[in-house]
């Protein structure tokens, strides 16, 4: 099969563009600001329906049913969004590298390091105020109280757990379905983080967004686990011991592998909007350093070249 879009559809191989495309020029600031981001517009509309929908006049039962819809609605008309620009790049001349283009807005290995560095860099800086306010982009604990090892640790543990959610699912999606699989799941994974939440107010609206977002990451959280302990070359017995004390069924898999890949504890006691959580502990080790924020990133970047050796070894085999 020539290196061209076959039916519209380049399998692997255009997910092993969009990963590149998006590793060499992920998401500029100077776009942003003229063409926000598509997860902004995602979340826009989320948001919009919640507020129109999610009443609290409204009977559990009914306000459940409003998040289904809302559910169905945004990740529908993502994946029409999707399969409409697949169907473009089939269409025109070097289609397989706008199409890598295009999947490059829903991949974020680029974004995440650079957000993890910043944690890193400001330590190393001594600067922890500054750590503290990096962090506080990526982790939706209260930072304003944490150390040098928690701010660490809580690096660690956003960079585990948005590996997943930003690379490994994404590219999975991607792979097995092309833009309307990678969109679809960046409007779950939105409406996840958005509204399912345990909270009174989304408790019975965010249950959809809660249970397909869970869906749509069970196998790619596990397979992002396994790629953190091959980076590390240790860390799965951790992980395969560890990884189901989370109370979500999926983060806990990349966490508990990254606690193990480095030889560190994670998890452990958080607050939220001044509300302490106890969270169970991963791996066996001390607690983070500012120092394994720069051993956790090479580890990450090992892992996305592991996914890019794997993901083109199968693009390989969808072309014989």
């Amino acid at each position: 099969m020539p290196l061209e879009l076959a039916a519209g559809w380049p399998g692997p191989i255009g997910a092993l563009g969009g990963l590149a495309a998006e590793a060499a020029l992920g998401y500029p600031a100077a776009l942003h600001r003229r063409i926000p981001h598509p997860v902004v517009w995602l979340g826009g509309a989320i948001s919009g329906l919640e507020r129109t929908w999610n009443r609290p006049t409204l009977a559990p039962a009914i306000r459940r049913l409003l998040g289904v819809l809302t559910v169905a609605i945004v990740a529908g008309a993502a994946g029409v969004a999707g399969w409409g620009l697949q169907r473009l790049c089939a269409a025109l001349p070097f289609g397989l590298v706008l199409f890598a283009l295009i999947a490059s807005v829903g991949l974020a290995q680029r974004s995440l390091y650079s957000h993890v560095a910043a944690v890193r860099d400001a330590l190393s800086a001594g600067d922890l105020p500054a750590a503290r306010t990096a962090v506080g982009w990526i982790v939706g604990r209260d930072t304003a109280g944490l150390n040098e090892s928690e701010v660490a640790a809580a690096a660690l543990e956003s960079l585990a757990e948005s590996f997943n959610d930003g690379v490994v699912a994404p590219a999975f999606w991607l792979a097995i379905a092309g833009l309307p699989g990678l969109f679809a799941y960046k409007a779950l994974n939105t409406a996840d983080s958005l509204i399912g939440h345990m909270e009174p107010r989304w408790r019975a609206f965010g249950w959809a967004a809660a249970r397909a977002d869970d869906l749509a990451n069970l196998i790619p959280a596990r397979f992002a686990g396994l790629l953190v302990t091959l980076a590390g070359r240790r860390g799965l017995r951790i992980m395969l011991r560890d990884a189901r004390k989370h109370a979500s069924p999926n983060a806990g898999w990349p966490e508990a592998a990254m606690a193990g890949a480095l030889g560190v504890s994670l998890g452990g006691p958080a607050t939220y909007d001044g509300v302490p959580v106890a969270r169970p502990d991963f791996g066996d080790g001390r607690k983070p350093a500012p120092s394994d924020l720069d051993r956790g990133l090479r580890l990450y970047l090992r892992a996305c070249a592991i996914l890019w050796i794997i993901v083109a070894v199968e693009g390989l085999a969808w072309r014989l």
